[in-house]
């Protein structure tokens, strides 16, 4: 039976309330209709639960990436890159795997200079894991799904 119920909840999004911190579970098709929690009616933050990799520039990674108050892996590349197209398509797995538990982003650091520079992004691709704001792993190159997932899960 517990099998039957995971595959239900495959559809749907556990986000915590900021206000009550009770578990909201949300379907994935209804994550973008400003959803409000059950218990205290305080509006949910869908920002870091979308089940694809979210773009950051300069512009928005201090809010998209430093200001989220969960984990967040941040993948640095460029579309040049035969790694980094290698890569990506672990990179949308995870997001929709760990979609409401960890934000999945992606840097071009040929368009965005000062955040690379900041991080000092040497060789790409290079995975930045945050949490609540904070630099916590840095893996270089392109790792196999169960290296990236193994290192997600230490901040879960």
């Amino acid at each position: 039976m517990a099998h039957m119920g995971e595959n239900m909840n495959s559809n749907n999004i556990i986000i915590n309330c900021p206000n009550c911190g009770a578990k909201n579970r949300i379907p994935k098709s209804r994550i973008h209709e400003s959803p409000i929690c059950g218990k205290c009616r305080a509006r949910l933050d869908t920002s870091g639960n979308t089940d694809k990799p979210i773009e950051v520039t300069d512009q928005s990674f201090d809010r998209e990436v430093l200001s989220h108050q969960g984990p967040v892996l941040l993948d640095c590349w460029a579309p040049w890159c035969g790694p980094c197209k290698m890569v990506a398509p672990v990179l949308d797995q995870l997001a929709s795997e760990y979609a409401g538990r960890v934000k999945i982003a992606k840097l071009n650091v040929d368009e965005n200079p000062t955040t690379a520079s900041r991080y000092a992004i040497q060789s790409i691709p290079t995975m930045l894991i945050f949490n609540q704001g904070n630099q916590i792993n840095r893996l270089v190159g392109a790792l196999p799904k169960q290296e990236i997932e193994r290192n997600l899960l230490a901040v879960l």
